[in-house]
């Protein structure tokens, strides 16, 4: 599964590229299906602590599944958005075996 990641308004470090592959890989052992995903990092602008948004796009023959966390780092945004995908991937595989 190919995984390409977008940092905007800044540069993600090799650890965090990392985690992100790992966690993503996830979720192709849940589905095989599952052909590419793209992740986004983003920064936002709220003087909050919780200002990192992880968008994730997992792209699936016939649509595609789609995930957007906010939290204080890009780790747990990452791994909320991971496993919204993770619920997504099993209700998505249930509905083909119904078919």
């Amino acid at each position: 599964m190919e995984v390409t990641i977008s940092s905007l308004h800044f540069k993600a470090d090799v650890k965090l590229e990392e985690f992100i592959r790992e966690k993503t890989s996830k979720l192709s052992n849940l589905f095989d299906g599952v052909i590419s995903c793209d992740v986004i990092l983003k920064l936002d602008s709220v003087s909050s602590n919780e200002n990192k948004i992880a968008e994730i796009r997992v792209m699936i023959p016939g649509n595609d599944l789609f995930a957007k966390k906010q939290a204080k780092t890009f780790e747990e945004a990452v791994d909320n958005a991971v496993d919204a995908l993770k619920r997504q991937v099993k209700k998505h595989k249930e509905k083909l075996k119904g078919m």
